[in-house]
């Protein structure tokens, strides 16, 4: 059903229109489906508006591509749409994955507040105006347990302090009750949209790297879609190498960062490198190892208060190896308690390594500063991820244009749904028996099977 390199009809090629742009690792993974066709994006973002304006020179983008360099708050979207000449529910597909820094598990929340003015509802305000067949918004996953109001762990109701007036929460401050409003205002758009969320791993569909998303994919066409099922993966708990007994699914080995990154040799590479002090004490980490490589004495010397710390260390002083896919990409790949050394140079990874780990094509180019640099590519979605979600899209949209998505899809039911499909990852071991566990010296150490492999619920 997809068109090939060489099909030249432009009725089989869905437009599409992308928010916070960034990087455009959405619009690059849409790109190789090779049936869109991008008309306008808009990113705030200087740094990152000349890598698009960059690729659009160089011809890797369409040379009539509308960028919007400006605060999507300060953009009028009906306006962009008269300008684009589209009339309300034209427009094939829109994408965009809102800044999530205050959904992410990985640091502090903060309560959302005035949650109409955050960028998630400057995304539905586009959904609304521009009434796109398709919206596909990506996020980290933490977005789908966040509050509206945020209440320190401490005074939350526990078994030792039962829920009572004093401690019980409101309605606001409930796991999951930002997405249950976003719901409650999707469902007011004019037109009628069925949404699905899909939380799943990049690195079971052929990305090298262990990356969990969220992705919201949106239809007024009435259907409910079905998420690829993971083409890569690890044994189950009982050895199994299927992923599901009804698709016997044979499954291959991830991808590693060998894969990607084995073959580079960069004569001039970019990178923000590690401190001199920094290096001192990656340089005695081995392959695949961490801080718990180090002796007792410079792990407490180079962690300082952290090293007493419970939990969530396993990227101090971390060294990768070759032998198993990247971890998550963050936008700075020197910090300390993220490091992201390669495995067996003393040095961060390049702007070139962490764009391949990403899925970004060779001839695709970053400007701006070389923080911004990363930053575009840490915060981008996965080339590949991009791609599955993509060809899902553009399938379905062939369907309805063709005549055939009926007999092809299921109405769509009355409810949101919540789909996990083998999200997240058991980690390896770090440290057991008062050893330090090494990759690529220990065989015990890896990264484990899953224990749930998909599951759905109600998203309201």
């Amino acid at each position: 059903m997809r068109p090939s390199s060489s099909e030249s009809n432009e009725s089989r090629r869905f437009t599409t229109i992308s928010l916070f742009s960034g990087g455009m690792g959405l619009d690059v993974g849409l790109a190789k489906i090779e049936g869109f066709r991008l008309l306008a994006c808009v990113e705030k973002i200087t740094g990152f508006c000349e890598t698009i304006r960059l690729n659009k020179e160089k011809g890797r983008l369409p040379s009539d591509l509308i960028i919007r360099e400006e605060d999507i708050k300060s953009v009028d979207a009906a306006k962009l749409r008269k300008q684009l000449g589209l009339q309300k529910g034209e427009l094939d597909l829109l994408v965009g994955g809102p800044p999530c820094q205050s959904f992410s598990t990985a640091g502090k929340r903060a309560s959302v507040q005035d949650v109409r003015g955050t960028l998630l509802w400057d995304y539905l305000r586009f959904v609304e105006e521009f009434q796109p067949k398709f919206f596909l918004m990506e996020n980290v996953r933490g977005l789908l347990s966040a509050a509206l109001k945020h209440r320190p762990i401490k005074e939350r109701p526990t078994k030792a302090r039962p829920k009572g007036e004093d401690v019980a929460l409101e309605a606001e401050e409930e796991a999951g009750s930002v997405v249950r409003l976003f719901c409650q205002d999707l469902e007011k758009i004019r037109g009628g949209y069925h949404m699905d969320c899909y939380e799943v791993n990049s690195v079971n569909y052929g990305a090298p790297q262990i990356r969990e998303r969220a992705l919201f994919i949106g239809n007024r066409l009435g259907v409910e879609l079905d998420f690829p099922s993971p083409t890569h993966g690890v044994e189950d708990e009982k050895g199994e190498k299927d992923l599901f007994s009804a698709s016997q699914q044979q499954l291959l080995p991830w991808k590693t960062l060998r894969d990607v990154i084995g073959d580079l040799n960069e004569t001039n590479p970019e990178l923000m490198d590690f401190s001199p002090r920094k290096k001192s004490f990656l340089s005695l980490v081995p392959e695949g190892g961490n801080w718990r490589s180090l002796p007792e004495k410079l792990q407490m010397e180079s962690m300082g208060g952290a090293f007493f710390a419970k939990g969530g260390r396993s990227g101090w002083w971390r060294r990768l190896t070759y032998d198993l896919p990247s971890p998550t990409l963050v936008t700075m790949p020197n910090h300390a308690s993220t490091s992201l050394c390669h495995p067996v140079e003393t040095r961060a990874l390049t702007v070139r390594e962490y764009a391949r780990v990403q899925g970004f094509p060779d001839e695709w180019e970053f400007a701006g500063k070389i923080t911004e640099k990363y930053a575009q590519i840490g915060n981008a979605v996965p080339v590949r991820l991009a791609e599955i979600a993509g060809g899902m899209i553009f399938d379905a949209l062939a369907s309805s244009y063709d005549g055939t998505l009926k007999k092809s899809y299921k109405p769509a039911s009355s409810g949101f749904r919540k789909i996990y499909i083998q999200s997240h990852i058991r980690t390896r071991s770090w440290f057991k028996n008062g050893k330090a566990m090494v990759w690529n010296v220990d065989e015990t150490p890896s990264y484990g099977a899953p224990k749930t492999k998909t599951r759905s619920s109600n998203l309201r």
